[in-house]
C-alpha cells in the first residue's frame, strides 16, 4: 500500500545580510523506513527529488543496497531573513512483513522515524561552498556553522517534525 510521510522542518537566526551564507535546503534526503523488499525494518532511505525511485541502504550484514518503490511527492521551502523552513511529502510503499534477521514485524511509518535533512551554502568569506544537514537524533538546539569561517549560519531549535498523512 501507498504511506505519505509529511517532513517538516524550520532553521532560524541570521540568515541576512552582509554575512549570509546564501543557506539553502539540498533535494536530497534520508528518512527511515521498513523496507518489504529486503524484510528489514529501520532502514536509511535515501529520496532526491525529482526521481522516480528511492535507494535503501539494505543492511550491514549481507543485504546490499537496492532500489525500492519512493519518492519525494511534494517539496516546499519557504526562505526569509531570520527564517529558513522546508516541508515535504514522501511517497513510499509498504507491505506486512517481519524482519528476516530478528522477527520483528515491519511497520509503517518505522517505529522509530528518522530523518537527515541536507542542506548547501557559499561561504563570503573564502569564496567556497559547502553542505550540512541536520537530524532528528541531535541536541537541541543545534548551531550551523560554516566549515570553510566558522560562522554561525542558522539555529536548529527544534527537532524534523514527521507525521504519517496516509
Amino acid at each position: 500500500m501507498l504511506r505519505t510521510a509529511e517532513i517538516t522542518a524550520e532553521l532560524t537566526g541570521p540568515l541576512g545580510g552582509d554575512n549570509s551564507h546564501q543557506l539553502h535546503w539540498s533535494s536530497k534526503l534520508e528518512f527511515s523506513v521498513d523496507c518489504f523488499i529486503c524484510e528489514r525494518t529501520g532502514r536509511t532511505t535515501v529520496y532526491e527529488r525529482g526521481a522516480e525511485r528511492a535507494l535503501c541502504s539494505g543492511s550491514r550484514s549481507g543485504f546490499r543496497s537496492h532500489y525500492t518503490a519512493g519518492r519525494i511527492a511534494a517539496y516546499d521551502t519557504t526562505s526569509g531573513s531570520e527564517r529558513l523552513a522546508l516541508r515535504a511529502l514522501v511517497d513510499f510503499w509498504w507491505a506486512p512483513f517481519e524482519d528476516v534477521k530478528d522477527g520483528r514485524r515491519g511497520l509503517a511509518p518505522t517505529s522509530h522515524p528518522w530523518v537527515r535533512l541536507n542542506l548547501r551554502h557559499y561561504c563570503p568569506k573564502t569564496k567556497e561552498s559547502g553542505t550540512n544537514s541536520i537530524q532528528t537524533n541531535l541536541v537541541r538546539p543545534y548551531e550551523l556553522r560554516c566549515a570553510h569561517c566558522e560562522s554561525l549560519m542558522a539555529t536548529d531549535a527544534a527537532a524534523p517534525a514527521i507525521r504519517l498523512v496516509t
